[in-house]
């Protein structure tokens, strides 16, 4: 089944607002809604009132494995299966250094074992056991869900780089990638499923969720200021900076980086390059925007998690939905 997504919540929009938006994506043939959780809503609470409304699947990207402690995702993984028993995915990632450690005052520590000690915990719990471990970032001492997951819960993975990936591939059930471009998704996805296929699972059912930062417009210039807004904030993140230089964008990218480290925020949005920008944002006629995003489950993207803005439109809502019709499956 070819799936289809949409990243919630919409701009503009609250979450009471959302009901006859996400009936109507369903009608128009969107089979999934993922959430964000940064700084606006949390990753579940969308999710809960979509999967209620409609018979998507629901799935977050992400749940971050810093900000909540074992039993508190397992607690949300127990309530969103019961909600939508067989359509909830639990999306599963370590976010970044300035949400965790500058905005939650958690140490960012150690993510790749933090990762895999979390899911070895969450594995237990959903599956009914007692759980006691005393692993080497996290240590839980008999938890147990009181009532039944209804069905299994998959687990997938954020991951960028190769260890990250690996880890994906080796003990979670899909992947979740996020800032690549088509041409960069071979190289990401071959080192997951590697990991997938050494661990026993067959790696053409191995998903792929990749959010894909889509803006309508029909006039380009419109999205500079925003696209390389958005690219001087996560691109100069030490994860996303280390990412895209195994990538092989560190040449184009340099410029920018040295501008944001010597505190010249202006010099560091002129110097993302117009490359990097057509990469990594896909903007354009409705056309061109379908057109891009299929060229991401060409190459691998199983799960295109459409995260929709539209340029053309005063009112942020109505944009959004005025999006999310235009950007419909076909």
């Amino acid at each position: 089944m070819k799936r289809w997504s949409l990243s919630l919540p919409l701009t503009g929009l609250t979450l009471a607002e959302h009901e006859p938006v996400v009936k109507e994506a369903e009608q128009l043939g969107y089979t999934d809604a993922w959430s964000a959780e940064v700084d606006g809503t949390d990753a579940f609470t969308p999710l809960a009132l979509t999967a209620a409304w409609t018979g998507l699947r629901v799935g977050t990207a992400i749940a971050n494995v810093y900000t909540r402690g074992p039993l508190t995702l397992a607690n949300h993984a127990l309530s969103m299966a019961e909600i939508a028993p067989g359509r909830f995915v639990l999306g599963l990632g370590v976010a970044s250094l300035p949400i965790v450690q500058r905005w939650n005052n958690i140490p960012f520590e150690r993510p790749l074992q933090r990762t895999r000690d979390m899911v070895k915990i969450l594995r237990g719990a959903l599956a009914g056991e007692r759980v006691a471990e005393d692993l080497p970032t996290l240590k839980v001492d008999g938890i147990r869900l009181s009532r039944p997951v209804p069905q299994p819960v998959p687990i997938y993975l954020a991951a960028l780089r190769e260890q990250m990936l690996t880890l994906a591939g080796e003990i979670g059930d899909g992947v979740i990638l996020n800032w690549l471009s088509p041409e960069d998704v071979g190289k990401v996805v071959k080192v997951a499923k590697a990991a997938a296929s050494k661990a026993g699972k067959d790696p053409d059912n191995f998903e792929v969720v990749a959010r894909l930062f889509t803006f309508i417009t029909s006039d380009k210039e419109q999205v500079q200021p925003v696209a390389r807004r958005s690219i001087t904030t996560y691109l100069n993140v030490p994860t996303y900076a280390m990412f895209h230089e195994w990538l092989g964008r560190g040449g184009e990218l340099t410029p920018m980086w040295d501008a944001w480290k010597a505190g010249d925020r202006k010099a560091a949005t002129a110097n993302v390059p117009q490359k990097v920008i057509d990469d990594l944002i896909i903007h354009g006629t409705p056309d061109e925007c379908r057109e891009r995003i299929e060229e991401y489950v060409a190459a691998g993207i199983t799960v295109p998690l459409i995260q929709v803005f539209n340029m053309t439109e005063p009112d942020p809502a109505q944009g959004a939905i005025k999006a999310m019709r235009a950007l419909a499956p076909r």
